[in-house]
């Protein structure tokens, strides 16, 4: 995978090349995550997480932090909710981080159809029937799971589909 991105991308790195992952150096890579990101969002953080330390970079950076809320007795959430608290914007689906980057909820105007192509096309027809299970979802567009996942996060980034709490997913609006 490295030689690949080395081919055909890019590799930003404080370290020298051939140097091998280690706990002490995530904090340094999440610096420059955070640095080349304009907004950090915290889907699910413990108390001592590595994406509290992001988001601490990103807010040093001037950076805009979201936070997902999670259950107030959950232990993986502990970091999150605190940063729910100390002033991170909450994101309660994609229509929120969509805002922090100062881009429209194509779900606030239902009256414009979406031109979806190709896979999105497959599972926003697939969703016809209402709410559904990933699984199902998968088979009724006939699609590989990889290319109905694919296809899944994109009609959900761009605000089309949302993922419901038993994880079945359904059309918005």
């Amino acid at each position: 995978m490295h030689q690949a991105i080395v081919e055909s991308g890019v590799v930003i790195s404080e370290f020298p090349c051939g140097s091998r992952a280690a706990p002490a150096s995530f904090p340094r890579r999440n610096r420059i995550i955070a640095a080349l990101a304009t907004l950090t969002i915290v889907v699910e953080a413990g108390e001592r997480s590595g994406a509290l330390i992001t988001s601490g970079h990103a807010l040093d950076l001037g950076r805009d932090v979201g936070a997902v809320p999670g259950p107030i007795e959950s232990p993986q959430h502990v970091g999150s909710n605190n940063l729910l608290r100390h002033g991170a914007h909450p994101i309660l689906g994609a229509g929120d981080a969509l805002l922090l980057l100062g881009l429209k909820d194509p779900a606030d105007h239902p009256d414009v159809a979406p031109t979806l192509q190709g896979d999105e096309r497959s599972i926003w027809l697939a969703l016809e029937q209402g709410a559904t299970p990933i699984d199902l979802l998968t088979e009724r567009a006939a699609l590989t799971p990889r290319r109905s996942l694919a296809a899944v996060t994109a009609l959900e980034l761009a605000g089309l589909v949302e993922t419901l709490p038993g994880g079945e997913l359904r059309r918005r609006g």
